[in-house]
């Protein structure tokens, strides 16, 4: 029964490398884990961090300012306050972070996830959400300070929401 086991793990974990990585990740071999991290204050700015995990970290005043953290994960992040201009977080994990008074503007965050997420006071100005998850009350929120046009990718912060 034991190697029947062996062998059925053995297979799942064959296949599961056998397949393609996500075009994120392949760009990404040495994989960056900052979960369950204190990362206040730390400067991230102008790096390549695409699929890095920061899931439960605190990055309160952080900053991520024109960095690639395409696919990466910020789940349940403390992001009070942080600084993330003209960040690229396409496909992101944004989901249940604390967005208070944080720097979004001129981000990417094309086909993001932010469910749960909370904007207090958070500057969006510039910022594509083309695709991104969000619920309804968020983009009612968002959409009453939506302004400006990504420098990237030439989109409208209100076009992107949605804003009406």
């Amino acid at each position: 029964m034991i190697r029947l086991w062996q062998s059925i793990i053995l297979t799942v974990v064959v296949v599961f490398l056998a397949l393609p990585l996500p075009s994120w990740a392949a760009k990404n071999p040495s994989h960056l884990f900052f979960s369950h991290s204190l990362l206040q204050g730390r400067d991230f700015s102008n790096q390549s961090l695409p699929a890095a995990e920061f899931a439960n970290s605190n990055m309160e005043l952080a900053k991520f300012d024109h960095s690639d953290l395409e696919g990466a994960i910020f789940s349940k992040g403390i992001l009070t306050k942080a600084s993330l201009k003209q960040a690229n977080l396409t496909y992101a994990m944004l989901d249940q972070a604390d967005f208070t008074e944080a720097d979004l503007s001129d981000a990417v965050l094309v086909e993001a996830l932010f469910f749960g997420s909370t904007f207090h006071h958070t500057k969006i100005i510039g910022a594509d959400f083309t695709d991104a998850l969000l619920d309804r009350e968020q983009i009612r929120q968002l959409c009453q300070v939506a302004s400006g046009v990504n420098p990237t990718t030439g989109v409208s912060t209100r076009e992107s929401l949605g804003c009406r």
